[in-house]
């Protein structure tokens, strides 16, 4: 069905290097409106070079990103804001600014794209709240008096703040307990649902590709390989098949009450 779906996010022959260093050769992809895309990769790989790059923080030396329907070369000022503006970032350790508390940080994309008055800013900042399932008490509070999950939660929301279609997740999980880890993948998954979010997903982490992703992007050999759970499970390369079949992967797929985590059941 991949030919009659939504691309929301085209990468062509990308090709991205530093000095002598080819980092990502000829690299293409393509994520399907409504989906959870979980990106893998050995550390090193490259995973956050191409998420940057997408981001438009890192140039690259050939190919094509179309993000949105825009291909982003090609956009104007204007075109590119708007672009902007329907995606959402969560950095890897949620990267909230210390000085500000949840509530301002929440708000730091309205200030800079929306020209809004204040309780309007404070009454959707809150409702962003609760949609992340945070109580309001968070609100007043700063982030070093937050808890690793509440963090990731309020990074969440702030990413959630202008309503995109598009979020892009770094390492979302890493350094949670696997019970918040599993939280925030369903929270994520129920976000996805509710709010028709297209994701973008760099983890490591096994049981969020399990629970949560409907197709999983490898990116080995500076080039991508794309399947469901159930197809990269089969592939031959050595990589693939450490990965999912080494001990974490058993332990992700035998572990007792994690079935009910599986979404596809792609599992084997």
């Amino acid at each position: 069905t991949g030919e009659t779906r939504d691309v929301v996010l085209s990468v062509r022959d990308v090709t991205v290097g530093f000095g002598d260093t080819v980092v990502l050769d000829g690299l293409s992809l393509d994520v399907y409106r409504g989906e959870i895309l979980g990106f893998v990769g050995a550390s090193g790989s490259g995973k956050s070079v191409l998420l940057r790059t997408i981001l438009g923080l890192i140039r690259k030396r050939s190919g094509m990103i179309r993000l949105l329907g825009q291909d982003l070369d090609k956009a104007n000022d204007e075109q590119r804001l708007k672009v902007d503006m329907r995606q959402g970032v969560l950095f890897q350790h949620g990267a909230l600014f210390s000085a500000l508390t949840v509530l301002e940080n929440i708000q730091v994309p309205m200030r800079e794209y929306l020209d809004l008055p204040r309780a309007l800013m404070d009454e959707l900042a809150y409702l962003k709240l609760e949609l992340v399932g945070l109580p309001r008490t968070a609100a007043p509070k700063f982030p070093s008096e937050l808890s690793g999950g509440m963090i990731k939660r309020a990074a969440l929301a702030r990413a959630l703040a202008l309503d995109p279609d598009i979020v892009f997740l770094d390492e979302p999980t890493s350094g949670l307990d696997p019970i918040g880890a599993a939280e925030f993948d369903e929270l994520v998954g129920k976000l996805r649902d509710t709010m028709g979010l297209t994701v973008y997903m760099v983890t490591h982490d096994l049981d969020s590709l399990v629970a949560i992703c409907d197709r999983i992007a490898v990116l080995i050999d500076k080039k991508i390989t794309v399947g469901t759970m159930s197809e990269l499970v089969a592939n031959p390369h050595p990589w693939i098949q450490e990965y999912f079949h080494g001990p974490r992967a058993r332990a992700a797929f035998d572990t007792p009450g994690l079935g009910d985590r599986h979404s596809e059941g792609g599992a084997p």
